[in-house]
């Protein structure tokens, strides 16, 4: 779902960067002029206090905020780095309704909606309000028996066995009907946004991101019947994992993970809450799905296209 936004000049934009990539901070440095030449505030995110000595202008102090002061503070939030930078800002963003805007210094960066050669355009699109904010769902994950908050997930939830070199047994519910038991190295429950993380690399499929569904691919099933399963959003699902081993892992968007003792039961269902994405003419999702999946290219022809 895509909501339209009215120009807004008065922006309060918040700018998290991942300031172990080189470019990063030179990205840092050439947004803030732009911002400035267009009369935006901005904040940073306080990791980058350590580097401001790289930046080109000085700054001052006030404008480095820790992170989930920089979300409450700002309308519209800036993520430079790759998708995992852009899940890690997402899951700070989220608590607060903020919008997040992607910069990819990455390698695929499939979320981010801009490539660093794209900074005037962009600045020029929401001086202009020429933007639009996409929701896009988050899954929630409740550890029964255990004293854990809620957990949440804008990708995937991945259940598997740790560090045990050996299978363990997942049992799943849906809407506490059984559905299957099998022997895998784990399950990926995904978001249509998660579809083309971790879970198409196990034959999971590419799921738009209008769908309101959820997905779960078992990892290196035991049994070749055991398929992918789409289901719909308003749909709880229980799973169960085993395992002799002394623990089994619950990993949050590849960012935060979790180790349980066995057995562990996980109830998992989509949030009230979205994620909110900007979105603007830069780029679109089939457009993305052709650059970075390379879809109808034939990488046989030079050409790149599929004729013989």
């Amino acid at each position: 779902m895509a909501k339209k936004v009215k120009n807004k000049k008065t922006l309060k934009i918040g700018i998290v960067v991942n300031t172990t990539k080189d470019p990063g901070i030179e990205i840092v440095s050439l947004l803030i002029e732009k911002l400035k030449s267009k009369g935006f505030t901005y904040y940073i995110t306080e990791k980058v206090k350590e580097v401001k000595n790289k930046l080109k202008e000085k700054i001052s102090d006030n404008r480095f905020l820790e992170i989930d002061n920089l979300c409450k503070k700002s309308d519209l939030i800036i993520s430079i780095g790759g998708d995992g930078t852009m899940l890690a800002t997402g899951y700070h963003a989220q608590k607060y309704d903020k919008p997040v805007f992607g910069i990819n210094i990455g390698k695929l960066g499939f979320l981010v909606e801009a490539e660093m050669g794209q900074l005037d355009l962009f600045v020029d699109e929401i001086t202009n309000g020429r933007y639009s904010i996409d929701e896009r769902m988050i899954i929630t994950a409740e550890c029964v028996g255990h004293n854990i908050k809620k957990l949440h997930a804008i990708n995937d939830f991945v259940i598997d066995k740790g560090a045990w070199p050996k299978m363990i047994e997942l049992t799943i519910k849906v809407d506490n009907e059984y559905v299957t038991t099998f022997g895998a190295d784990g399950i990926i429950i995904a978001t249509p946004t998660g579809s083309t993380g971790y879970s198409i690399s196990t034959g999971g499929p590419v799921v738009n991101p209008k769908a309101d569904v959820i997905t779960l691919s078992p990892i290196s099933p035991h049994s070749l019947n055991i398929r992918p399963l789409v289901l719909a959003s308003n749909q709880e699902i229980t799973i169960t994992a085993s395992s002799p081993f002394k623990d089994i892992h619950v990993n949050c968007d590849g960012q935060r993970v979790f180790a349980f003792s066995p057995p562990i039961t996980v109830k998992i269902k989509k949030s009230k809450r979205p994620f909110k994405l900007v979105h603007t003419s830069l780029n679109n999702y089939f457009e993305t799905l052709r650059n970075k999946l390379m879809w109808g290219i034939d990488l046989r022809n030079k050409n790149g296209n599929n004729d013989e």
